[in-house]
């Protein structure tokens, strides 16, 4: 892995723009982008998911990141969200994290952090499950964002939403 290309990544709860301003983002300042990998496992699934899914869409992140990583020629790329997002939904639904993960956290850091507001309507999709519990995993992410220490910016707006974020990246980009 290329150590001097930084990791931007756009986290929030469900339903905050995260797929739509990273993909935005990515084209704005032609660098590459990182789906999030849970999103195609998880559209797979013919069962409800397990610890073992939750492992195996860590590592399934992991090896998109390092595959980009591996080819990209620019100074940063833009990940749709983290394995934090791991931690948080293992978390809630099996109540531990699996220690790879928790590994995954301090060994592969991310250099910057937009954390996307609730402020966006609802959208509603099969692989989303809180629609009134936004508030809480708002206080979740910021919890998790501070545990590690991350240099990170809440991005808010409806109609300014991509636009603050540029700024945020524009300001982070200068340090």
């Amino acid at each position: 892995m290329n150590k001097t290309i930084k990791k931007i990544a756009i986290v929030g709860p469900e339903s905050t723009g995260k797929s739509t301003i990273s993909i935005a983002l990515a084209k704005h300042y032609n660098v590459p982008w990182v789906p999030e990998y849970a999103r195609y496992y998880c559209a797979a699934l013919t069962s409800d998911c397990t610890l073992q899914d939750e492992i195996n869409m860590f590592h399934g992140q992991v090896a998109l990141e390092e595959s980009i990583l591996a080819t990209a020629e620019t100074e940063f790329i833009i990940c749709d969200t983290t394995f934090a997002t791991v931690k948080i939904w293992s978390d809630e639904f099996f109540g531990e994290t699996p220690q790879v993960v928790l590994d995954g956290l301090t060994n592969r850091p991310y250099d910057f952090y937009l954390l996307l507001d609730i402020d966006l309507p609802w959208q509603d999709d099969p692989l989303r499950d809180f629609p009134h519990k936004r508030d809480y995993f708002m206080e979740i992410w910021h919890k998790e964002l501070k545990a590690l220490n991350a240099n990170y910016k809440v991005i808010g707006g409806i109609e300014t939403r991509l636009q603050n974020a540029i700024y945020a990246i524009d300001d982070f980009l200068r340090t």
